[in-house]
């Protein structure tokens, strides 16, 4: 069987949708990564294997997928033909970090209305004119959203705690996502040894320190070819080395090289 990677990728003028993301992949697998956004997430054919948390899951065709933000997760086809994905990213505007605990339990909800409800919205989606439509099911599906996420926790506990240390690197990451930073002086600014620093914020996130700059990275070019910027001028804006450097991780984490999601968006070259 042909390795199949087809990808769409636009950003509608939606209030609270920062991407929609539609992917057709057979044999590509992403690597652990982070968002800075919620994803929500449907199979149309196929299934997808992920880790989150530590813990393995599964996105069944008749399930609805919510991953948090800032937790890491990685993705591949569980399936032998791969699998046909519909994604929404989506900001805090209907749901906030208080409900991050809940979705890490369970991320895979049976929900058919819900799930008849994402799809609805994705068709709402696809052509410009429809944007009340899509805002209000976008309303409708934050309301279910929000109250399975209390079923899962009644107690809407908060997001598991961070261990100091490891907060406090992934906040000058954060500071210095385009600049960067060398481990030394991260280590001296946080008064940690720079192999104690290393293993506070694996053990905490689930990923090493310059596994999640570079995925924050990605996510932030993502945003930009969207936005009509070309690979070249994204690469300098993002931290990248050159246009080379920011292909090779971008297609690793994204399952295409920029410029074919960057035209996927509809935009010229």
């Amino acid at each position: 069987m042909a390795t199949r990677q087809e990808v769409s990728a636009w950003r509608p003028a939606v209030a609270g949708v920062v991407e929609v993301f539609h992917a057709h992949f057979t044999e590509y697998a992403y690597p652990m990564h982070v968002h800075d956004s919620w994803t929500l997430l449907i199979v149309d054919d196929g299934a997808v294997r992920y880790d989150l948390d530590r813990h393995e899951r599964g996105t069944p065709h008749d399930t609805v997928t919510l991953l948090p933000p800032h937790v890491p997760h990685n993705g591949s086809a569980a399936t032998p033909d791969g699998f046909r994905k519909r994604v929404l990213y989506l900001d805090s505007t209907h749901l906030g970090d208080e409900f991050i605990g809940a979705a890490v339990d369970r991320p895979d909800l049976r929900d058919p209305l819900l799930r008849l409800r994402v799809g609805q919205l994705h068709g709402a989606l696809v052509g410009a004119g429809e944007e009340l439509e899509a805002a209000s099911r976008l309303a409708l599906i934050g309301e279910r959203l929000r109250a399975r996420l209390r079923e899962t926790d009644v107690s809407l506990r908060p997001p598991p705690a961070d261990p100091p240390l490891a907060r406090r690197l992934r906040e000058l990451l954060d500071e210095r996502l385009v600049d960067g930073i060398a481990l030394d002086e991260a280590a001296r600014l946080v008064h940690a040894h720079p192999a104690h620093l290393v293993r506070a914020f694996s053990a905490a996130f689930g990923m090493p320190p310059h596994q999640y700059l570079t995925a924050r990275r990605v996510e932030r070019a993502r945003r930009l070819l969207l936005d009509g910027q070309a690979p070249g001028e994204v690469a300098a804006a993002t931290g990248f080395y050159d246009q080379a450097h920011l292909t090779r991780h971008f297609k690793k984490l994204v399952g295409v090289p920029p410029g074919r999601y960057r035209l996927s968006g509809g935009v010229g070259p």
